[in-house]
């Protein structure tokens, strides 16, 4: 499955570093269309262009301050997730909280970083989160399992792609799974060199139905298959530019 990514990848690691500002550029086009996207899945109404103003330091009229917060959370929780990959930092439930806390700041400071301690349902989908009072041990399994050796062995789409369907099947807080998932697969891929990918709003029911699928029969390959795709996306973008650098 992953035999033409790793050759991308491979001729991507081939031609770093890459220019100055093509880098720069790239990173803006990326974080404007993750935030808009990201957001859109969960309702927000802004517009790509609304989104890109709005990151800009202006005021979009007609929508709501959560809106607003949510783009600029957004935007700082990518932030700091490009600061854990800089740092070369492991992953730990301590920097999920820490990301969670940038995506509700403002929002819901009560709940900001702190797993629920209520029953939620999933809108749409079969599958029921677990107890309140399960998800510190469950959270826990989850670290477990990413520590494990069999784990690490994984390709990273892979494992990215797990870790992301594992966490939102926990749903560990009351508001911002999705958008923490996100974050946490494009974290994952980011320390394996990986350019940040893109679910956009458009796939979102199948990404829907890929997530509902690993959470009720355990069966992940079709949402890594959704994630491979957006990763080639993304990989294609960046060898587009080195095709116009030579």
């Amino acid at each position: 499955m992953f035999e033409q990514i790793n050759q991308k990848k491979a001729l991507l690691d081939a031609n770093r570093p890459l220019p100055k500002y093509t880098v720069k550029s790239l990173r803006e086009k990326l974080l404007l269309e993750w935030t808009y996207n990201t957001n859109a899945i969960e309702g927000n109404t802004l517009t790509i262009n609304e989104t890109k103003v709005v990151l800009e330091g202006i005021t979009v009229g007609g929508k709501t301050l959560r809106e607003h917060l949510e783009v600029l959370n957004h935007r700082d929780a990518i932030t700091y997730v490009e600061e854990i990959v800089h740092k070369g930092e492991a992953l730990s439930e301590w920097q999920i909280k820490n990301i969670h806390r940038l995506v509700l700041k403002g929002i819901d400071d009560g709940y900001a970083g702190v797993y629920r301690d209520q029953q939620v349902f999933i809108s749409g989908a079969k599958h029921i989160p677990p107890a309140p009072f399960l998800i510190k041990e469950e959270m826990e399994q989850l670290m477990a399992w990413y520590e494990q050796l069999e784990t690490k062995k994984l390709h990273p789409i892979a494992r990215g792609a797990m870790l992301h369907a594992i966490f939102v099947g926990i749903h560990p807080f009351i508001d911002g799974n999705g958008r923490t998932s996100r974050l946490l697969l494009n974290l994952e891929l980011m320390k394996d060199g990986f350019p940040p990918i893109v679910i956009k709003v458009e796939n979102r029911l199948a990404y829907y139905e890929a997530l509902d699928r690993a959470h009720t029969q355990k069966e992940y390959d079709d949402f890594i298959k959704l994630v491979t795709i957006e990763v080639e996306d993304s990989l294609n973008l960046y060898l587009s530019t080195i095709n116009k650098n030579t």
